[in-house]
């Protein structure tokens, strides 16, 4: 085995929440490339649709099953379309997620729930839901997408919900990855910082100057940068890696 073998993700099944846009296109994508299974698991099927057919046109091997990762019942289902379909898991990216800016004085409970719910609830149902199997079969690899934001407060932009709910991440990876090591599970993260996504658009002007300026790189990154550090972490590169998050964020929290 040479040291770009360990990169490889060829035979393996990956489950990518979230996987139709963004971010969570950009993993699929690479881990298609590596070789892997990969299952996009999101609710936009038409979106879902057009991944697919992006990684088949590549050569790459992808399914998608509508997935609410919001519900427990519909991660379940999953789970178990995954292992019908293809005897097994090794690999699941939690990816999916939501944000938005708002004051906390004016921030109602319907939508800190709402951005919980995906945010945070659904990586942990996922996590369980899919680490008994993984636990159960004595390997895996799973890892979580959370933020930058987890680390620091934003400026100028108020979103204090997203920020919590993405250093609750970060913890519940640490958490997961302790229990479960004696496992043959590996639980990592990944915090990326301004990237041009549909979830983070980078089109408002007059933030540009603290997301854009202040960064040491001077630019934003984009989801080509952060679909390596994913395949790293889900490959055997990191077979000796867990608990770990891994920033990817130009340099923005050097300061």
């Amino acid at each position: 085995m040479t040291i770009f073998d360990k990169f490889s993700l060829d035979g393996r099944v990956a489950v990518v929440t979230g996987g139709n846009r963004g971010i969570g296109r950009g993993i699929c994508n690479g881990f298609a490339e590596a070789g892997a299974q990969v299952v996009i698991a999101a609710r936009d099927e038409a979106k879902s649709a057009e991944a697919v057919a992006q990684i088949e046109a590549a050569g790459g091997k992808a399914v998608a099953i509508r997935t609410d990762v919001a519900q427990r019942d519909s991660l379940q289902h999953l789970h178990d379309d995954v292992i019908e379909r293809f005897g097994r898991v090794d690999v699941l990216v939690n990816n999916a997620g939501i944000g938005f800016h708002a004051d906390a004085l004016e921030l109602d409970d319907a939508e800190w729930r709402r951005l919980f719910d995906t945010n945070l609830d659904a990586v942990w149902k996922a996590c369980q839901i899919f680490g008994r199997t993984m636990t159960a079969n004595g390997t895996g690899s799973i890892v979580n997408v959370g933020s930058m934001s987890g680390m620091i407060i934003n400026r100028p932009q108020w979103h204090s919900p997203y920020g919590i709910s993405k250093a609750a991440v970060h913890h519940l990876t640490r958490s997961l990855a302790a229990e479960w090591a004696t496992s043959g599970v590996r639980v990592n993260a990944i915090a990326p910082g301004y990237v041009r996504t549909e979830i983070a658009s980078t089109e408002y002007e007059d933030y540009r100057h603290y997301w854009r300026d202040e960064v040491p790189m001077q630019r934003y990154g984009s989801v080509d940068e952060i679909a390596p550090t994913a395949l790293y972490l889900a490959s055997d590169a990191t077979s000796f890696m867990t608990g770990s998050i891994i920033v990817v964020d130009g340099g923005y929290t050097l300061w």
